[in-house]
Order: structure tokens, then sequence, then C-alpha cells
């Protein structure tokens, strides 16, 4: 029989191993996306970049108007 503290153990444990399979899907996914539409790859970082870009320049006007 399992005591509290041994299940908890079991249950990171099997947490972990499902956090390893999907970061670990995610690569496979990215790489292969990479390899077979090069094309959209570069759109989908340029985009996700303008993103990053804009919310700084959001950010950078927000804090220029408090003073």
């Amino acid at each position: 029989m399992y005591t509290v503290g041994a299940v908890g153990d079991l249950l990171t444990e099997a947490a972990v191993q499902v956090k390893k399979v999907l970061t670990y899907t995610a690569i496979a996914f990215v790489a292969f996306y990479l390899f077979t539409r090069p094309a959209d790859a570069a759109s989908a970082v340029r985009g996700a970049m303008d993103t990053v870009v804009n919310a700084a320049d959001s950010l950078a006007l927000f804090v220029a108007r408090l003073t």
C-alpha cells in the first residue's frame, strides 16, 4: 500500500514524464514545420517578433506618458 507521500512522488514523476514527452513532441513539430515549410516558419517568426516589438513600443509609450 502506498503512503500519501509516495503517491505524491508517483504523481510528480508522472508529471515530469508527461512534460518531457510534450516538450520533445513540440520540438519535433517545430523541426518538421521548419524543414517542410521554411517560408511559413519564417513568416510565423516574423509575426511573433512584430508582436513583441509592438508590445515593447506600447509599454514605452505608457511609461513615457506617466511622467
